[in-house]
């Protein structure tokens, strides 16, 4: 399966080329002002996760590193297509000759992220770093709107849920990826097989409304088209979709038939069920389950599909549904509620000398300077996030196992203390990539979706409730935002003489 991947991966080397011409502009000028090799640190982060979650679901790791081991091999004939002239000649031969460098640190698949933490940070020339903004969000941005949105839609229940959204994806490339996202964010299979074949993820399917009316268009046809789906899968698990016609008076009743006319019963193996497509789904699944009970059929599992989310999953449940399973289409597959998620791509520091980025929007202030995060640890719950400067007090503090101090820098009212010896933490930026090389060995898809699913279960289930979550705790470092309120003070008080200059000009 590896070498499989792998070989895949190569006939991909030219996402690392789906970018924004400015990204080779703005390349241009680093080159010309002799910029290009200055060491640039990148953050990509999310400033506010969708749904009014409190966090979102890492995924998109694997490709992102891939993508950018693959950066180069494009001749300079390539860019003289976006870059004409001779201006460009000398940049265009760097361009082509370019391959990354540089070091890459990012949380793992299946992580569980806050606002503003560094999912990925990159370190390199700044020509390099900046190429990559444009396919790391394209990459992270797809990823992580549909992993978060399978944790909330996987969250709503304690039944499975299957992903089978590959038709309403935007794209191949979307349903594929997207379907690897699911699995990640708690889905138990996916209905894509490109996407079991590439990364493993389980793949499952019954059967479309087609398949009954080929039999012909009667009740004779309905239950023909489910005995020939049963003799043609001996062995496997079944599922007959049973709302055609009329979901109760034809279409459960030839089920029925159908299963004993073949000799499936509760002995077997293999699993075997109905699906639901359409109507009152609580309804629809406590007649069902009546009915099947007291025909001796008490293993005959109820799964449901049509148009479901989060938000009608719990309310089915809430009425009362004898649903086994659901089956997730769009919701999952587009993120459909917020379809477009938030990663950004910032600077924070060239060589030694941080940076940022100041807005009068607070939410877009950004941190500055090469960071690490910190979770904090008490009996097996995850208590804190602490983003630091690498190598700052804080982080010797909480390496040291201190007492640790945090307060939320937006609310002065929320501190915590955490004594000596009380905690322990975990880093959740590791290294993927050193001078240029991947440096780290990929997981297996059933493991990244176990680091998820264990990840959730260290928060409180208040902070794992859909609605009105409690906010987990996300701090930064004492030096982090010193030196951040450094940089805006000097910034205000240069705009300050920029403004009094101007004034005296006009005087």
């Amino acid at each position: 399966m590896e070498k499989k991947i792998e070989n895949r991966y190569q006939v991909m080397g030219d996402v690392s080329y789906c970018s924004d011409k400015y990204q080779y502009t703005m390349g241009k000028s680093f080159l010309d002002c002799g910029m290009h090799n200055r060491r640039a640190y990148f953050n990509l982060f999310f400033r506010k996760a969708p749904d009014n979650n409190n966090w979102a679901v890492v995924s998109g790791i694997r490709e992102a590193v891939q993508m950018i081991s693959n950066l180069g091999g494009k001749d300079a004939d390539f860019f003289e297509q976006f870059l004409p002239g001779p201006e460009y000649k000398e940049f265009r031969e760097f361009a082509a000759n370019m391959k990354f460098t540089g070091n890459v640190y990012a949380m793992n698949e299946g992580e569980i992220a806050f606002p503003r933490e560094p999912i990925i940070t990159i370190e390199a020339p700044i020509i390099e770093a900046q190429v990559l903004e444009t396919p790391l969000l394209c990459i992270m941005n797809h990823q992580m709107a549909i992993a978060t949105k399978a944790s909330r839609v996987t969250r709503s229940t304690t039944k499975p849920v299957s992903e089978f959204g590959s038709r309403r994806a935007h794209g191949p490339w979307a349903a594929t990826y997207g379907a690897k996202a699911a699995y990640i964010g708690g889905c138990a299979n996916s209905s894509n097989i490109l996407s079991s074949e590439i990364f493993g993820t389980p793949a499952s399917g019954t059967m479309a409304h087609s398949y009954v009316t080929s039999f012909g268009c009667s009740i004779k046809g309905e239950y023909t088209a489910f005995v020939n789906y049963i003799k043609t899968h001996p062995g496997e698990p079944l599922i007959l979709l049973i709302d055609t016609y009329d979901t109760i008076n034809c279409g459960l009743r030839n089920a029925i038939k159908a299963y004993k006319d073949c000799g499936i019963s509760d002995s077997y193996k293999a699993g075997y069920g109905i699906r639901l497509d359409s109507g009152d789904l609580a309804y629809l699944s406590r007649k069902c389950r009546d009915i099947l009970n007291k025909e001796g059929l008490n293993n005959c599992k109820i799964f449901a599909t049509n148009a479901l989310d989060e938000y009608l999953i719990a309310e089915v449940e809430n009425q009362g549904a004898c649903i086994d399973s659901y089956g997730v289409g769009d919701a999952i597959a587009t993120s459909k509620h917020n379809p477009c998620f938030g990663n950004v791509y910032k600077l924070v520091q060239v060589d030694d000398e941080p940076v940022l980025k100041r807005s009068e929007d607070k939410v877009k202030l950004i941190n500055p300077g090469f960071q690490i995060t910190y979770r904090i640890i008490q009996n097996g719950s995850f208590k804190a996030d602490v983003t630091c400067l690498r190598g700052d007090e804080t982080c010797r503090i909480i390496e040291a196992g201190e007492e640790l101090k945090i307060q939320n820098e937006f609310d002065e009212t929320q501190r915590k203390s955490f004594p000596k010896g009380s905690y322990t933490y975990r880093i959740l930026q590791q290294q993927k990539m050193k001078n240029g090389e991947i440096c780290y060995t990929d997981a297996p898809i059933e493991e990244k979706r176990n680091y998820y699913l264990s990840n959730l279960q260290g928060f409180n289930p208040t902070e794992r409730r859909l609605i009105n979550p409690h906010t987990y705790k996300v701090d930064i470092s004492d030096q982090l935002y010193d030196l951040k309120m450094g940089l805006i003070n000097n910034l205000i008080k240069e705009i300050d003489e920029l403004k009094e200059a101007s004034r005296q000009k006009r005087v």
